[in-house]
């Protein structure tokens, strides 16, 4: 048994070392030639594995981007709010704990995904649809605290408000070139949101 957990390890140990060099070479790549620019058989070549591997951890260059920028967080989502008292308002709670989170993600390499996303149509697409996936993800996880049926339209709105929130924060973060950390361009609008809908 310890052998086999041992194992498991080693293989995940491995996985996460390969996922990393190919997010490594993507970036790279894509910042020196161009998203448009660089194959998929050059990202292989300069991470060291074959294109059949890549296939392995994603479906396309783009899921590269994606998974840097959206997996992450989205796991995070899952499990930000575990412990919050459910006799607080979820919007107060959202707005103390989603900048702190978001704080967590903001390295340089942050910064380069967000404006390789915003160099083509397509990626500009991509990166919409991985705003609904937090979206979904930030609901289920606020559904979790607060379970009540009732309470399901409510929180929808928190979630689709939140994620708005973050998107136009994170926008004006890269607009600035990172002049603020994001967690304040999240904290002003959060507190912008709160006045214009008149309190909770």
């Amino acid at each position: 048994m310890e052998a086999d957990t041992q194992e498991t390890g080693l293989r995940e140990r491995k996985r996460q070392e390969t996922f990393e060099r190919i997010a490594e070479a993507s970036l790279r790549l894509f910042v020196e030639q161009g998203y448009e620019h660089t194959t998929l058989e050059q990202i292989a070549e300069a991470a060291g594995i074959s294109r059949r591997t890549f296939f392995y951890y994603f479906k396309a260059k783009d899921d590269v981007l994606v998974g840097l920028q959206c997996d992450g967080f989205v796991r995070a989502l899952e499990q930000v709010f575990d412990g919050v008292d459910p006799s607080e308002a979820p919007f107060d709670v959202v707005a103390r704990r989603m900048p702190a989170l978001a704080a967590s993600f903001e390295t340089p390499e942050t910064r380069l995904i967000t404006g390789i996303m915003k160099s083509t149509d397509a990626l500009r697409v991509r990166k919409q649809a991985g705003y609904v996936e937090m979206e979904t993800a930030l609901l289920e996880a606020l559904a979790r605290t607060w379970p009540d049926p009732a309470m399901r339209a409510r929180l929808a709105m928190v979630a689709t408000a939140t994620i708005s929130v973050l998107r136009l924060s994170l926008d004006e973060w890269y607009a600035a070139c990172a002049a603020r950390p994001i967690g304040d361009y999240l904290n002003e609008a959060f507190e912008l949101l709160r006045q214009s809908i008149g309190g909770r």
